[in-house]
């Protein structure tokens, strides 16, 4: 979220920056700047109605003493009428101020000045790549019929237990799953990152403090009877683990990486691209997440963008990594590099994760705060995460990347996991 101070004193600014994201924000910020001004309008009447009543509650006791009863009474009625002059100032100041909240929480995050103009994905812009794309004989098949063709994943059987997009690993398919999902926790672990292992559902205050809520409602399956959510992403259980905490500047970063199954409804989406693999409403993911100084995150931004390139390096698939134009980014990053890996088969860039800086906008959601130097008030934090990484793209890539006639190879690095090197 935006900080009220910002908006009240960059208006222009705000809406020029999330005009970079396709966002109008001309009669949000404006009704902003007109509500705060009559909520302090509010305060500075509520302030003088209350320095009147101070001054004449003490005049009372002397009035009384030098036996001035009437003055007094005058006194007492007007105290009357100032209290209630200021109970009714509160709640118009409390309305103001949630009036105010109400539609803080509709604007994006602004997007970092690197951000590149552009409304579609086609306009986003490609940093580096890196691999080389597998040349296929005749006979090549897309991750599906190597799945039904190996005994790896039922989509079918997934149909007939819940619905299309979730479906059952078998065998060595669930051995990979679980050997990925090792490989990327162990790899996290060794690069500093401390595990966790949080909850699949959070309350309606975590999904707001890392800005699911309200703009990703439809998005999320919610569990009705509690008001509970399914999570989208480790990230939002993993980050309101810091609400309402302040840290110690010398305990930053702090780095956090978890496993979680993933569930989202991907409403609206159909045809070619939700074959197999490629869209799932229940997928696994390994997430890390991080918490830094201000001063620091861009730096911490590009160690996490070179730490998820190490990955896909290792499990040896071809890949590029993106920087995303305003138009394309999300509701709550500042900046986002985007990784796809090439499918052979079906011969397309598949995402496989996205790293984020978020700033102070999810921070100022949670009231995550850190404290510098002494005497002086905490201050907001960074917060960063990113996929590292989503698996249902990622065993696709290995699938139909390794597919030989002598069955499908698995990556040298990934062996150790898997405790085989093919899928015979």
């Amino acid at each position: 979220m935006i900080t009220l101070r910002y908006i009240q004193e960059n208006p222009g600014e705000v809406i020029e920056k999330l005009a970079k994201k396709q966002f109008d924000a001309r009669e949000i910020v404006g009704s902003i700047v007109e509500l705060t001004e009559a909520k302090n309008q509010t305060q500075v009447q509520a302030d003088k109605a209350r320095a009147e009543m101070n001054a004449l509650s003490r005049d009372i006791g002397q009035l009384m003493r030098t036996g001035k009863k009437q003055e007094a009474e005058e006194a007492r009625q007007r105290t009357a009428e100032l209290k209630e002059q200021i109970r009714e100032l509160e709640q118009q100041f409390a309305g103001l101020e949630v009036s105010i909240r109400e539609l803080q929480v509709l604007l994006p995050n602004l997007p970092h000045v690197t951000v590149p103009y552009g409304k579609t994905p086609e306009e986003n812009e490609v940093i580096r790549s890196g691999g080389v794309k597998p040349l296929l004989g005749a006979g090549t098949l897309p991750h599906w019929d190597l799945a039904a063709r190996y005994r790896l994943i039922d989509f079918e059987l997934g149909v007939k237990l819940t619905g299309a997009g979730f479906p059952v690993y078998r065998g060595k398919g669930a051995q990979l799953q679980r050997a990925l999902i090792n490989f990327f926790l162990d790899q996290a672990r060794r690069n500093g990152y401390e595990e966790i292992q949080p909850p699949l559902m959070v309350n309606e205050a975590s999904g707001f403090g890392t800005g699911q809520l309200p703009d990703k409602e439809g998005q999320m399956y919610h569990v009705t009877a509690d008001n509970f959510y399914m999570i989208p992403t480790a990230e939002v259980p993993v980050t309101n683990i810091y609400r309402d905490v302040i840290l110690e500047a010398g305990d930053l970063p702090v780095k956090n990486c978890a496993y979680s199954a993933c569930f989202r409804r991907e409403a609206g989406s159909y045809g070619k691209d939700v074959r197999g693999l490629n869209r799932l409403h229940q997928f696994d993911k390994v997430e890390i997440v991080q918490i830094t100084h201000p001063d620091h995150s861009y730096g911490v931004l590009e160690e996490m963008v070179n730490y998820v390139e190490s990955l896909v390096q290792k499990l040896e698939l071809p890949y590029r990594i993106i920087r995303l134009c305003g138009g394309d980014m999300g509701f709550t990053s500042a900046l986002t590099y985007d990784f796809e890996v090439w499918s052979a088969a079906q011969e397309k860039w598949l995402e496989v994760s996205s790293v984020s800086n978020f700033e102070s906008f999810q921070a100022n959601r949670l009231k995550l705060r850190y404290r510098g130097e002494a005497g002086k008030k905490p201050e907001l934090a960074h917060t960063l995460n990113g996929s590292a990484l989503a698996l249902p793209r990622i065993v696709a890539a290995l699938l139909e990347n390794n597919q030989t006639p002598d069955g499908i190879k698995i990556p040298e690095a990934l062996i150790p996991w898997c405790g085989f090197d093919r899928i015979p």
